[in-house]
C-alpha cells in the first residue's frame, strides 16, 4: 500500500511538473497581452507585469479590422470543416465497404498525397483560382480547402472498425446504402466525425499561408494572416500580437472543452486496419 501510494504521489508530481512546463508559453502570451512594449523589452522573462494595461486589446480593433478578420476566420474555418466532414465521412465509407474495381488503387493514390507537402500545390490552385476569379473571395479560400486525404483515410479506418453485420441485418431488412450510411453508420460514428470536425477547424483557425496567398485585402483576411501585419521586418509589436493570439485561442479552448471527451474517445477508437 505504501508504495503504490508512493508511486501515485510520483506520478502526479511528474504529471504536473509537464503541465506547468506546456503551459508556461500560453501564460507568458497572457502576460504579454497585459504589459507595455516597454515593459515587454525590458523585461521579457518575466511573467508578472509592472503594471496591467488593457491597451494591447484596445489597439487590435483599430489597427487591423480584427472584428471583419475573425468572422472571416470563423466562416471559412466552420464551413471548410462541416464540408470537410460530409466528404471525408462518404469517401471513407465507400473505400471501407464498397466492392469496386481499382479501389485499393484509388487508396493508395489517396495516402501518396499525404506524403506531398501542400506547399506544391499552391501555384497551380492559385492560377486556377485567377482563372475562376475567386482570389480575395471566401468562394476560393474555401473551395480547394473542403475535402483533404487525411480525413478520408481517418474515417476509412474509423468505418473498418465498426462491425459489419449491423449493416447485413439493416440490408435484410430492406434498407438501401444511403439510408445505412445516413442512419446507421453516420450515428455510430459519431466520436469520429467529432473528432475529425476538430482537425479541420483548428488547422484552418490557425492557417496563414493560405489565406495570405488567397486574400489580398486585410478586410478578407483571416485573424492569422492580420496578425501577422504585428511583425514587421524589424520591430514587433508584441502587446497587439500577444492579445490577438489569447482572443483567437480562446474559441478553440472553449469548443475543446465542451468535446474533449467524445475527441479522445475518437481517437482511440478509430482502428488501423
Amino acid at each position: 500500500m505504501k508504495k503504490s501510494a508512493w508511486t501515485t504521489i510520483a506520478i502526479v508530481v511528474v504529471l504536473t511538473a509537464l503541465s506547468i512546463f506546456i503551459l508556461l508559453p500560453f501564460a507568458w502570451m497572457l502576460s504579454a497581452s497585459l504589459r507595455t512594449q516597454g515593459d515587454l523589452l525590458g523585461n521579457p522573462g518575466s511573467l508578472w507585469p509592472q503594471q496591467f494595461t488593457l491597451a494591447n486589446y484596445i489597439d487590435i480593433w483599430h489597427k487591423i479590422p480584427f472584428g471583419r478578420q475573425f468572422l472571416n476566420t470563423v466562416a471559412f474555418a466552420s464551413v471548410v470543416s462541416v464540408c470537410g466532414v460530409t466528404l471525408d465521412s462518404m469517401a471513407g465509407y465507400a473505400l471501407a465497404r464498397f466492392e469496386f474495381r481499382g479501389r485499393q488503387i484509388v487508396f493508395i493514390v489517396i495516402m501518396v498525397t499525404l506524403m506531398l507537402p501542400i506547399q506544391v500545390t499552391f501555384v497551380p490552385v492559385y492560377s486556377l483560382l485567377i482563372d475562376l476569379g475567386w482570389v480575395n473571395h471566401l468562394q476560393g479560400l474555401i473551395v480547394p480547402r473542403i475535402a483533404d486525404a487525411f480525413g478520408i483515410f481517418f474515417m476509412r479506418q474509423f468505418f473498418l472498425a465498426l462491425p459489419k453485420d449491423l449493416e447485413d441485418a439493416a440490408t435484410i431488412d430492406g434498407a438501401n446504402q444511403a439510408q445505412i450510411f445516413m442512419r446507421i453508420m453516420m450515428p455510430l460514428a459519431g466520436s469520429g466525425l467529432l473528432t475529425l470536425l476538430m482537425f479541420h477547424f483548428i488547422a484552418n483557425w490557425n492557417d496563414l499561408l493560405w489565406p495570405l496567398m488567397v486574400m489580398t485585402s486585410s478586410d478578407m483576411q483571416t485573424m492569422p494572416a492580420g496578425l501577422a501585419l504585428f511583425k514587421g521586418q524589424h520591430t514587433v509589436e508584441y502587446g497587439p500580437l500577444m492579445a490577438g493570439a489569447v482572443m483567437a485561442l480562446a474559441p478553440i479552448v472553449v469548443l475543446f472543452f465542451f468535446v474533449q471527451r467524445r475527441f479522445i474517445e475518437g481517437i482511440a477508437t478509430t482502428g488501423l486496419k
